[in-house]
């Protein structure tokens, strides 16, 4: 089964996801901006949700997570929780 490591921050609207982004962007380190800005509890770990299979997060994580780019800031995706910007750092 795959299984994809990935990094997130969620906001609440899409003009402030679009403005971190902008700064992650310019050279701010993703885990910075998560542990500074982030409205989910994975904030305190740089926004890390460790290793997940498809499926185990919402689907419009899961599309994003599953196809996009290793290494490259991704987003705005929204879902029912809000902006998020995702970071995919390994997928099998």
């Amino acid at each position: 089964m795959s299984q994809a490591s990935a990094r997130h921050l969620l906001v609440d609207t899409e003009e402030k996801c679009l403005a971190l982004k902008a700064e992650i962007e310019a050279g701010k380190d993703f885990a910075e901006v998560a542990k500074e800005h982030s409205n989910c509890p994975s904030n305190a770990q740089g926004g890390d949700l460790g290793s997940f299979g498809p499926g185990q997060m919402v689907p419009e994580f899961d599309k994003v997570v599953f196809s996009a780019p290793l290494n490259t800031v991704q987003g705005p995706v929204q879902t029912q929780f809000g902006y998020h910007l995702l970071e995919v750092t390994a997928r099998n």
